[in-house]
């Protein structure tokens, strides 16, 4: 078995309610994220970023407004919706779950 592979799919799995999280705390550009996720050590590249904002988008969790710059083209900044800030306070019940869960089986000592 690969753990490499293993600790990829470990990280997918919670991208999603990361980028929420990050977005829940107010107006943010995508490279601003790209560069929490990546600081945390959750390794994203824009083209794994960039499409998960699309399906978020899609689904009505986040949207987005363009912003001009003064040192550049316009920028997307992207916001929580409320629907979107419905589905992260249930991934955080669920989150806690997970979390004392696997902290239930992985600190159990064995017989």
């Amino acid at each position: 078995m690969n753990l490499e592979n293993t600790q990829v799919q470990m990280r997918k799995g919670i991208l999603e309610f990361c980028i929420l999280h990050i977005i829940s705390r107010g107006e943010v550009y995508a490279s601003d994220m790209l560069e929490e996720l990546t600081s945390a050590k959750i390794m994203v590249v824009e083209g794994t970023l960039y499409p998960l904002l699309t399906r978020l988008r899609k689904a009505g969790l986040v949207e987005y407004k363009w912003v001009e710059s003064s040192s550049g083209p316009p920028r997307k900044y992207y916001t929580i919706t409320s629907q979107g800030q419905e589905f992260v306070s249930s991934l955080d019940k669920t989150w806690k779950e997970l979390v004392n869960s696997t902290s239930q089986i992985i600190t159990k000592k064995s017989k």
